[in-house]
């Protein structure tokens, strides 16, 4: 579909903000929106698909709007999320997709119609959600006691949480911000941290201080710190405690584990809010412990009074290449488990091996009651038997000489190796008669010239 649109009155000024450096604007539209867009002076001519074109001259519009003032990529890139999250079909209109409505549950409504805007008072006056899925999030922890918010990196979980968090404080609705997450580290082990309590936790809820010296300023979280109306806790400390009249927000969730995160469910109190977040494709427990933020997400699924807000890429307001990645990792996690599929086995458990033939020989020696330790028990070599008071004068050969030294000691190795076959299952005639050949005397010199 093409469209066309010319911008009057002619303004140089704005067109040179809407186009951006070297056109560097137009060349971003064109990637996330996947159109083609040529101009000549104020005329413009975008090419796409229907709803992506129509979204592409709309951005357009809505940026020649604000292009009084220079417009930087940042304004760019959140325009581009939500108007790309606008594009977007919802489920409900999918043909043969059917939702199921949960009590506290909310997914991806992306292309519905978003709710009212909401107005936070923060230092940021142009603070507001870029996508229809950010605004039902908002109105989720404006209207819950507690609210999930579970998604990739970049789709603005955690700031939307502080900005909440500070316009509650500001409207005084709570006495203070509690902000807590779980100290693991992402893959690496950085050992103990010098300073106070404070200071070892500090690394941990950076991400939470930016969000606070962005919304709230560096002079007023000082002075917030020095009347507690902010506060660090520490997950691992909090048992015990009551959380009454204040905004407490757990970062990270997805690295708690399910008694931690119970524990800290628990402690909310009178007048509190709760907002947890976490991105569960980024677990970074040990092998095998089991996420606390999954296990919530299946146990209070149908909970009166908790909401849940699940995010994806196409709420990404980050930087555009992060929502690629995250497609990117999506793609290739499904790949083993369609391998899986193919070659018949269940998924993210690896083909069946071949066994060994020294593994079968000793599963059919075991079977037939021979074991190893059984044999090793009952092994007397011949010189065990030799030492005993088995002497050449003792046996005899056929023709009534005296055997020699080899003779007897090749009876001792035929008696040992009989006990050790009786040991094991096997009785001893049947171990002599099977060794016929090696049991046979050797003849003397003497009795060969008789022979003769």
């Amino acid at each position: 579909m093409i469209l066309r649109h010319a911008f009057e009155p002619v303004d140089n000024r704005r067109l040179a903000q809407l186009c951006g450096p070297l056109d560097e604007h137009l060349r971003a539209i064109e990637r996330g929106l996947q159109v083609t867009i040529a101009r000549r002076q104020a005329a413009f001519r975008v090419q796409g698909r229907r709803d992506a074109a129509a979204s592409a001259l709309g951005l357009l519009q809505a940026l020649y709007a604000q292009a009084a003032q220079p417009i930087d990529a940042e304004r760019v890139q959140l325009a581009l999320a939500q108007a790309r999250a606008q594009a977007t079909p919802s489920p409900a209109s999918v043909p043969g997709v059917r939702r199921e409505p949960g009590r506290g549950a909310s997914g991806p409504t992306h292309g519905a119609p978003a709710p009212a805007p909401v107005v936070l008072h923060t230092r940021r006056a142009d603070l507001a959600p870029r996508t229809p899925n950010q605004a039902r999030y908002l109105q989720q922890i404006l209207g819950h006691d507690l609210t999930f918010g579970i998604g990739p990196a970049g789709t603005g979980k955690t700031f939307l949480a502080v900005a909440c968090a500070v316009d509650a404080l500001e409207r005084s609705a709570v006495q203070r911000i509690v902000l807590t997450r779980p100290a693991v580290e992402a893959g690496e082990r950085l050992g103990f941290l010098p300073g106070d309590l404070t200071q070892k936790v500090d690394p941990y809820l950076r991400p939470l201080y930016d969000a606070l010296y962005d919304l709230m300023g560096l002079e007023r979280v000082t002075r917030a710190f020095e009347r507690g109306e902010l506060e660090v806790a520490p997950l691992a400390f909090m048992r015990g405690r009551t959380l009454n009249h204040a905004f407490v927000i757990l970062d990270e969730a997805q690295n708690t584990t399910p008694e931690q995160m119970k524990m800290f469910l628990t402690r909310i109190g009178f007048g509190a809010r709760c907002v947890v977040t976490g991105d569960v494709s980024q677990i970074d427990l040990p092998r095998g412990r089991a996420s606390g933020l999954v296990e919530a997400r299946r146990v209070l699924a149908r909970v009166d009074g908790v909401a849940f807000t699940d995010f994806d890429k196409r709420d990404v307001v980050r930087h555009p290449l992060i929502a690629r990645i995250v497609a990117a990792y999506d793609a290739a996690a499904l790949e083993p488990a369609d391998a899986a599929a193919a070659d018949g086995a269940a998924p993210g458990r690896a083909a069946p091996r071949r066994a060994a033939p020294a593994r079968v020989a000793a599963r059919a020696a075991a079977a037939r009651g021979a074991t190893a330790s059984d044999a090793t028990a009952s092994d007397a070599t011949a010189s065990d038997v030799a030492a005993s008071d088995v002497t050449a004068s003792d046996v005899t050969a056929s023709g009534g000489e005296p055997a020699s030294g080899a003779t007897a000691r090749g009876r001792a190795a035929r008696a040992a190796t009989a006990s050790a076959a009786t040991a094991g299952g096997a009785s001893a005639s049947d171990a002599i008669a099977g060794d016929a050949a090696a049991a046979a005397p050797v003849p003397t010199r003497a009795a060969a010239e008789r022979d003769r």
